[in-house]
Protein backbone atom coordinates (compact mmCIF):
# COMPACT_ATOMS: atom_id res chain seq x y z
CA UNK A 1 0.00 0.00 0.00
CA UNK A 2 0.83 3.50 -0.65
CA UNK A 3 -0.07 5.52 2.75
CA UNK A 4 0.48 9.25 3.15
CA UNK A 5 1.12 10.79 6.59
CA UNK A 6 0.63 14.06 7.93
CA UNK A 7 2.57 15.58 10.37
CA UNK A 8 5.43 13.33 9.94
CA UNK A 9 7.94 15.60 12.30
CA UNK A 10 5.64 14.67 14.98
CA UNK A 11 5.87 11.92 17.26
CA UNK A 12 2.89 9.98 15.96
CA UNK A 13 3.21 10.52 12.51
CA UNK A 14 7.32 10.07 12.79
CA UNK A 15 6.52 6.62 14.45
CA UNK A 16 3.23 5.77 11.88
CA UNK A 17 5.72 5.86 9.23
CA UNK A 18 8.54 3.82 11.03
CA UNK A 19 5.72 1.24 11.52
CA UNK A 20 4.43 1.43 7.78
CA UNK A 21 7.84 0.82 6.20
CA UNK A 22 8.85 -1.79 8.42
CA UNK A 23 5.55 -3.53 7.06
CA UNK A 24 6.89 -2.82 3.66
CA UNK A 25 4.54 -0.01 3.00
CA UNK A 26 5.27 3.10 0.70
CA UNK A 27 5.49 5.68 3.14
CA UNK A 28 5.20 9.70 2.26
CA UNK A 29 5.61 11.34 5.24
CA UNK A 30 4.57 15.16 4.80
CA UNK A 31 4.93 18.18 6.78
CA UNK A 32 3.93 21.79 6.31
CA UNK A 33 6.64 22.61 3.80
CA UNK A 34 5.28 19.51 2.06
CA UNK A 35 1.99 20.55 2.17
CA UNK A 36 0.08 23.22 4.07
CA UNK A 37 -2.89 21.73 5.14
CA UNK A 38 -4.68 24.72 5.32
CA UNK A 39 -4.55 25.05 1.48
CA UNK A 40 -7.18 23.38 -0.39
CA UNK A 41 -5.20 23.33 -3.83
CA UNK A 42 -2.31 21.93 -2.08
CA UNK A 43 -3.62 19.39 -0.38
CA UNK A 44 -5.75 17.98 -3.54
CA UNK A 45 -2.69 18.28 -5.69
CA UNK A 46 -0.24 16.69 -3.12
CA UNK A 47 -2.87 14.10 -2.51
CA UNK A 48 -3.70 13.41 -6.01
CA UNK A 49 -0.49 13.37 -7.33
CA UNK A 50 1.10 10.84 -4.35
CA UNK A 51 -1.98 8.36 -5.53
CA UNK A 52 -1.81 6.65 -2.43
CA UNK A 53 -4.74 4.15 -0.76
CA UNK A 54 -4.80 6.06 2.76
CA UNK A 55 -4.16 9.01 4.80
CA UNK A 56 -3.41 9.27 8.33
CA UNK A 57 -3.69 12.53 9.12
CA UNK A 58 -1.93 13.15 12.50
CA UNK A 59 -1.10 17.25 12.06
CA UNK A 60 -2.53 19.64 14.08
CA UNK A 61 -2.62 22.74 16.34
CA UNK A 62 -2.24 21.12 19.56
CA UNK A 63 -1.37 24.14 21.94
CA UNK A 64 -4.01 23.89 24.10
CA UNK A 65 -3.69 26.76 26.50
CA UNK A 66 -2.48 29.01 23.31
CA UNK A 67 -5.69 27.84 21.50
CA UNK A 68 -7.71 30.04 23.87
CA UNK A 69 -6.06 33.04 22.28
CA UNK A 70 -5.77 31.86 18.93
CA UNK A 71 -9.26 30.40 17.70
CA UNK A 72 -8.76 31.59 14.22
CA UNK A 73 -5.51 29.55 13.30
CA UNK A 74 -6.19 26.79 15.56
CA UNK A 75 -9.92 26.16 13.66
CA UNK A 76 -8.38 26.99 10.46
CA UNK A 77 -5.75 24.17 10.72
CA UNK A 78 -7.65 21.62 13.04
CA UNK A 79 -11.21 21.91 11.02
CA UNK A 80 -10.48 23.80 7.87
CA UNK A 81 -7.19 21.59 7.68
CA UNK A 82 -9.17 18.47 8.40
CA UNK A 83 -12.17 19.22 5.63
CA UNK A 84 -9.35 19.96 3.09
CA UNK A 85 -8.20 16.29 3.49
CA UNK A 86 -11.47 14.48 3.90
CA UNK A 87 -12.61 16.62 0.22
CA UNK A 88 -9.05 15.27 -0.85
CA UNK A 89 -9.83 11.45 0.22
CA UNK A 90 -13.43 11.25 -1.19
CA UNK A 91 -12.16 12.62 -4.42
CA UNK A 92 -9.56 10.06 -4.46
CA UNK A 93 -12.03 7.69 -3.11
CA UNK A 94 -9.52 6.54 -0.21
CA UNK A 95 -9.65 5.74 3.02
CA UNK A 96 -8.45 8.63 5.96
CA UNK A 97 -7.83 7.64 9.24
CA UNK A 98 -8.37 11.24 11.39
CA UNK A 99 -6.32 11.41 15.07
CA UNK A 100 -8.61 12.73 17.69
CA UNK A 101 -8.86 13.40 21.50
CA UNK A 102 -10.45 12.87 24.58
CA UNK A 103 -11.10 16.55 24.74
CA UNK A 104 -13.73 16.13 22.58
CA UNK A 105 -15.69 14.77 26.34
CA UNK A 106 -16.59 17.09 28.68
CA UNK A 107 -14.46 15.76 31.02
CA UNK A 108 -17.15 15.42 33.77
CA UNK A 109 -18.05 11.97 36.01
CA UNK A 110 -16.00 8.67 36.07
CA UNK A 111 -17.37 6.38 33.75
CA UNK A 112 -15.22 5.77 30.78
CA UNK A 113 -16.52 7.63 27.68
CA UNK A 114 -17.50 5.28 24.74
CA UNK A 115 -16.49 6.18 20.97
CA UNK A 116 -20.63 6.26 20.40
CA UNK A 117 -21.29 8.32 23.30
CA UNK A 118 -22.80 12.12 22.53
CA UNK A 119 -20.19 14.81 22.29
CA UNK A 120 -21.96 17.64 23.88
CA UNK A 121 -19.50 20.28 24.98
CA UNK A 122 -15.93 20.21 24.82
CA UNK A 123 -14.10 22.04 27.63
CA UNK A 124 -11.97 24.38 25.71
CA UNK A 125 -11.12 25.95 22.30
CA UNK A 126 -8.89 23.29 21.47
CA UNK A 127 -11.14 20.25 21.78
CA UNK A 128 -13.63 21.96 19.96
CA UNK A 129 -11.65 22.12 17.46
CA UNK A 130 -10.83 18.70 16.96
CA UNK A 131 -14.38 17.53 17.30
CA UNK A 132 -15.50 19.54 14.68
CA UNK A 133 -12.62 18.35 12.81
CA UNK A 134 -14.32 14.81 13.68
CA UNK A 135 -17.87 16.36 12.11
CA UNK A 136 -15.62 16.97 8.87
CA UNK A 137 -14.35 13.56 8.15
CA UNK A 138 -18.28 12.04 8.38
CA UNK A 139 -19.28 14.74 6.54
CA UNK A 140 -17.60 13.69 3.38
CA UNK A 141 -16.32 10.40 3.76
CA UNK A 142 -18.02 7.17 4.22
CA UNK A 143 -14.84 5.02 4.56
CA UNK A 144 -13.14 6.73 7.50
CA UNK A 145 -11.55 5.95 11.26
CA UNK A 146 -11.95 8.59 14.13
CA UNK A 147 -8.83 7.41 16.26
CA UNK A 148 -9.74 9.13 20.28
CA UNK A 149 -6.12 9.61 22.11
CA UNK A 150 -4.85 11.17 25.51
CA UNK A 151 -1.97 11.88 27.14
CA UNK A 152 0.84 11.08 24.07
CA UNK A 153 4.12 10.11 24.18
CA UNK A 154 6.70 9.30 21.88
CA UNK A 155 10.56 9.27 20.77
CA UNK A 156 10.06 12.38 18.54
CA UNK A 157 9.05 15.36 20.26
CA UNK A 158 8.39 17.21 23.65
CA UNK A 159 6.28 15.07 26.11
CA UNK A 160 5.24 14.64 29.97
CA UNK A 161 7.47 11.77 30.09
CA UNK A 162 10.38 14.33 28.86
CA UNK A 163 9.27 16.98 30.93
CA UNK A 164 8.92 14.93 34.24
CA UNK A 165 12.46 13.34 33.75
CA UNK A 166 14.20 16.39 33.59
CA UNK A 167 12.37 18.34 36.28
CA UNK A 168 13.18 15.28 38.79
CA UNK A 169 16.63 15.41 37.91
CA UNK A 170 17.10 19.23 37.81
CA UNK A 171 14.73 20.54 41.02
CA UNK A 172 14.87 17.51 43.29
CA UNK A 173 10.92 17.19 44.26
CA UNK A 174 8.12 17.92 42.09
CA UNK A 175 4.24 18.53 42.68
CA UNK A 176 1.83 16.90 40.29
CA UNK A 177 -1.68 16.63 39.95
CA UNK A 178 -3.78 13.60 41.45
CA UNK A 179 -7.23 14.74 40.21
CA UNK A 180 -7.48 14.21 36.80
CA UNK A 181 -7.67 10.84 34.89
CA UNK A 182 -7.10 8.87 31.79
CA UNK A 183 -4.29 6.82 30.07
CA UNK A 184 -1.48 7.82 28.32
CA UNK A 185 -0.76 6.77 24.73
CA UNK A 186 2.79 5.57 23.56
CA UNK A 187 3.09 6.75 19.74
CA UNK A 188 5.37 3.32 19.21
CA UNK A 189 1.93 1.22 19.84
CA UNK A 190 -0.44 2.82 18.71
CA UNK A 191 1.72 3.31 15.53
CA UNK A 192 0.78 -0.17 14.92
CA UNK A 193 -2.61 -0.51 15.44
CA UNK A 194 -3.60 2.71 12.56
CA UNK A 195 -1.01 0.57 10.80
CA UNK A 196 -3.92 -2.43 11.40
CA UNK A 197 -6.20 -0.05 10.59
CA UNK A 198 -5.00 1.42 7.36
CA UNK A 199 -4.54 -2.34 6.09
CA UNK A 200 -8.70 -3.34 6.63
CA UNK A 201 -12.19 -1.46 6.47
CA UNK A 202 -13.84 -2.00 9.75
CA UNK A 203 -14.68 1.56 9.72
CA UNK A 204 -16.34 4.01 12.81
CA UNK A 205 -15.03 5.68 15.72
CA UNK A 206 -12.53 4.36 17.96
CA UNK A 207 -10.58 5.32 21.53
CA UNK A 208 -7.05 4.11 21.48
CA UNK A 209 -4.55 4.40 24.42
CA UNK A 210 -2.73 2.25 26.35
CA UNK A 211 -4.64 0.00 28.76
CA UNK A 212 -5.42 1.25 32.21
CA UNK A 213 -6.09 4.23 33.95
CA UNK A 214 -3.85 6.18 36.11
CA UNK A 215 -3.61 10.12 37.34
CA UNK A 216 -1.16 12.70 36.55
CA UNK A 217 0.56 11.34 39.76
CA UNK A 218 0.66 7.69 39.07
CA UNK A 219 2.05 8.64 35.62
CA UNK A 220 5.14 10.22 37.44
CA UNK A 221 5.60 7.51 40.14
CA UNK A 222 5.90 5.22 37.16
CA UNK A 223 7.86 7.33 34.99
CA UNK A 224 10.44 7.80 38.11
CA UNK A 225 10.71 3.96 39.17
CA UNK A 226 11.42 3.16 35.33
CA UNK A 227 14.05 5.51 35.38
CA UNK A 228 15.57 5.41 38.65
CA UNK A 229 15.05 8.37 40.10
CA UNK A 230 14.28 8.41 43.77
CA UNK A 231 12.69 12.25 43.88
CA UNK A 232 9.76 13.42 46.18
CA UNK A 233 6.37 13.45 44.28
CA UNK A 234 4.30 15.33 45.95
CA UNK A 235 -0.07 14.95 44.82
CA UNK A 236 -2.25 18.15 44.44
CA UNK A 237 -5.11 19.80 43.26
CA UNK A 238 -5.80 21.05 39.50
CA UNK A 239 -6.07 24.56 41.07
CA UNK A 240 -1.72 24.15 42.04
CA UNK A 241 -1.18 24.90 38.33
CA UNK A 242 -4.13 27.30 37.03
CA UNK A 243 -4.26 27.32 32.86
CA UNK A 244 -6.28 29.53 30.72
CA UNK A 245 -7.89 26.49 29.04
CA UNK A 246 -9.71 23.77 31.04
CA UNK A 247 -8.37 20.76 31.20
CA UNK A 248 -10.64 17.63 32.33
CA UNK A 249 -10.80 15.64 34.91
CA UNK A 250 -12.31 12.28 33.70
CA UNK A 251 -10.32 11.42 30.26
CA UNK A 252 -10.87 7.69 30.72
CA UNK A 253 -11.96 5.58 27.69
CA UNK A 254 -13.09 2.16 26.59
CA UNK A 255 -11.45 0.44 24.00
CA UNK A 256 -13.59 -2.52 23.71
CA UNK A 257 -14.46 -1.89 20.80
CA UNK A 258 -11.54 -2.35 19.16
CA UNK A 259 -11.69 -5.91 20.37
CA UNK A 260 -15.26 -6.01 19.41
CA UNK A 261 -14.07 -5.26 15.22
CA UNK A 262 -11.01 -7.59 15.36
CA UNK A 263 -8.04 -5.09 16.26
CA UNK A 264 -5.85 -5.83 18.85
CA UNK A 265 -6.18 -3.71 22.26
CA UNK A 266 -2.58 -1.85 23.34
CA UNK A 267 -0.37 -2.98 26.24
CA UNK A 268 -0.46 -1.50 29.46
CA UNK A 269 0.66 2.17 30.13
CA UNK A 270 3.32 0.66 32.91
CA UNK A 271 4.95 -1.86 30.13
CA UNK A 272 4.80 1.14 27.46
CA UNK A 273 6.29 3.40 30.00
CA UNK A 274 8.89 1.43 30.81
CA UNK A 275 10.37 0.11 27.27
CA UNK A 276 9.75 4.25 26.70
CA UNK A 277 11.70 5.51 29.64
CA UNK A 278 14.68 2.93 28.64
CA UNK A 279 14.56 3.97 25.08
CA UNK A 280 15.46 7.47 26.17
CA UNK A 281 17.79 6.55 28.58
CA UNK A 282 19.26 4.04 26.04
CA UNK A 283 19.63 7.02 23.34
CA UNK A 284 21.17 9.34 26.38
CA UNK A 285 23.96 6.85 26.72
CA UNK A 286 24.56 6.96 22.81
Amino acid sequence: MRILVTGVKGQLGYDVVKELEKRGHTAIGVDIEDMDITDANAVDMVITHSMVDAVVHCAAYTAVDAAEDNVGICNKINVEGTANIAKACKKMDIKMIYISTDYVFDGQGERPWEPDDKVTEPLNVYGMSKFLGEREVQRYLEKYYIVRISWVFGINGKNFVKTMLHLGRNNGAVKVVNDQFGSPTYTADLAVLLCDMAETNRYGIYHATNEGFCSWFDFTCEIFKQAGLDVPITPVGSDAFPSKAKRPTNSRMSKEKLTANGFHKLPSWQDATARYVKLLLEEEEK
